[in-house]
């Protein structure tokens, strides 16, 4: 006999240090709920780092930045998969798992960067530019990937681009990532000007005031971030890199500039860190709730679909990728 998931209640431990019990009283229901369907549907839950840590914690299956789920997503055993994220995340594991049931709790969990560049514009590009290969990273949609040559991620971004063996790329559609990973290699880099709203609001500023207000903090700084805040930062990398490097270097204190949610949920895992939190909240990420994930659950909402002929090329674009 299969074991009964654990319950809301046996959960709570997990995230006492970031939920207070008057906010737990109102997700305890949904979890519980959450769990037992997910045993009736032979459902798992994606979830992105930027999700709330009632979500990261306490019903997610798989949990990673956007690299790490789609790699994931090639390994699930389920059914049904719930993209705890955005939109191009829950269509990245549509083309990976053609055959499965792909849902996002809610449709207007879209993305600054997606809604950046359309198809119509990479093809432009290429008239621009013949015979320059382009390197899109995964926050694009579907149509998007389709008409590029290979995707990235922040995490793999340098590596993707050294892999092309050629002199010139095209990076897109998130400038201040392509310029950051410009200054990492002699690869030349023609970017696009799109940008995340989250990260393009960091400032220089931010962290000289951070230094001063919290002496001996570590600033690690997301590549999507202006270059001139990543030039402040300790370290930057991927939401992946780093929660690598809270654990790995144990900070006494650190600022993590990036989304919000991310510092609770792996102040979590550290809790001898202290965490300072400067609060840029992602308006799409946060469209994701225990409610919604339940009512997608619940009513097979709302289903990913993708044109078969736009899926296989944009699968072709995130395979090569993964290959690397």
């Amino acid at each position: 006999m299969t074991a009964a998931p654990p319950s809301a209640a046996y959960l709570y431990e997990r995230v006492r240090r970031v939920i207070p019990p008057i906010e737990w009283s109102a997700f305890s229901d949904d979890i519980d709920a959450i769990l037992a369907l997910k045993r009736e549907r032979n459902a798992v839950i994606l979830a992105h780092n930027y999700q709330t840590p009632e979500i990261f914690h306490c019903v997610a299956d798989i949990v990673g930045d956007s690299l790490a789920l789609a790699r994931k997503a090639m390994e699930v055993d389920a059914d049904v998969i719930v993209l705890a994220g955005v939109h191009f995340m829950a269509e990245t594991a549509k083309l990976l798992n053609p055959q499965k049931t792909v849902l996002i709790p809610d449709l207007g969990a879209g993305c600054s960067l997606a809604d950046s560049i359309t198809a119509e514009d990479i093809r432009l590009l290429r008239q621009r530019y013949p015979g320059v290969p382009i390197v899109t990273y995964v926050n694009t949609s579907a149509e998007v990937k389709a008409e590029s040559d290979i995707c990235c991620t922040s995490g793999n971004a340098k590596a993707v681009v050294e892999s092309l063996g050629v002199a010139r790329v095209i990076m897109l559609p998130d400038e201040y990532l392509a310029q950051n990973i410009a200054a990492q290699t002699d690869v030349e880099i023609i970017a696009w000007q799109g940008h995340c709203e989250v990260h393009e609001r960091f400032t220089p500023a931010d962290i000289r005031q951070l230094r001063e207000d919290h002496p001996g903090v570590s600033v690690l700084a997301h590549p999507e971030c202006p270059p001139e805040v990543v030039a402040e930062a300790d370290f930057s990398g991927s939401t992946a890199a780093m929660s690598d490097y809270v654990g790995r270097e144990k900070p006494a204190r650190v600022v993590l500039m990036t989304e919000c949610s991310m510092s609770d949920n792996v102040a979590i895992a550290h809790p001898e860190v202290d965490f300072i939190r400067p609060c840029n909240l992602c308006p799409h990420m946060k469209r994701i709730t225990l409610a919604n994930i339940r009512a997608a659950l619940e009513q097979n909402r709302h289903l990913v679909t993708i044109d078969p002929q736009v899926a296989d090329r944009a699968r072709r674009a995130v395979e090569r990728m993964l290959a690397i």
